[in-house]
């Protein structure tokens, strides 16, 4: 069935069309939810959350622009709510200032992607979170304040401190793969 047609049967709560965008887009929206979730477990709660956003919000989506980016969207914001609700102060502490760029000699780390993702779902929540919203999704520091109820300088500083502590991990996994 073709998106378009599953959409247009999705909004007309047809179930089996519901069922086939589920396996169709589930994967997605759990690779998207970890990046944003404590744990497997948290991903896959948030899964089920988004599914419920977009089957009761279906109607919203005019079939422009990207389907996948919407429902990437949705995942997104799904996570930030359930970090925001829970108002975390895991952070050791919080660097307001010095958010000079780090930098690694590229040409001599070789890390597997897996250890690069283990390292960053490791990283504090809230700085996993600036991180992965700034590096990977392509938010401003501006939205990012926003969704996360901080300021725009403290969602810096956070970014600042991630890419330390994935620079420390990245530095010390090269070092124990030199010494084996």
């Amino acid at each position: 069935m073709e998106k378009t047609e599953l959409i247009a049967r999705c909004k007309k709560n047809d179930l089996a069309a519901q069922k086939l965008l589920f396996l169709k887009y589930k994967d997605l929206i759990y690779m998207t939810s970890l990046k944003y979730c404590n744990n497997k477990a948290e991903a896959e709660d948030n899964v089920h959350d988004v599914f419920i956003v977009i089957f009761e919000t279906i109607h919203k989506y005019k079939n422009k622009g990207s389907f996948e980016g919407w429902i990437k969207r949705i995942a997104i914001h799904k996570a930030v709510d359930k970090f925001r609700e829970k108002k975390t102060t895991d952070l050791p502490y919080q660097i307001e200032s010095d958010t000079g760029e780090i930098t690694i000699d590229k040409e001599h780390i070789d890390i597997p992607i897996d250890e690069i993702f283990k390292a960053i779902q490791e990283l504090p929540e809230r700085y996993r979170l600036v991180f992965n919203l700034y590096q990977l999704d392509d938010y401003s520091h501006k939205e990012i304040a926003n969704m996360l109820s901080i300021s725009e300088g403290t969602s810096k500083s956070n970014f600042h401190r991630a890419k330390q502590i994935l620079k420390e991990k990245i530095l010390a996994f090269s070092s124990t793969k030199i010494l084996n």
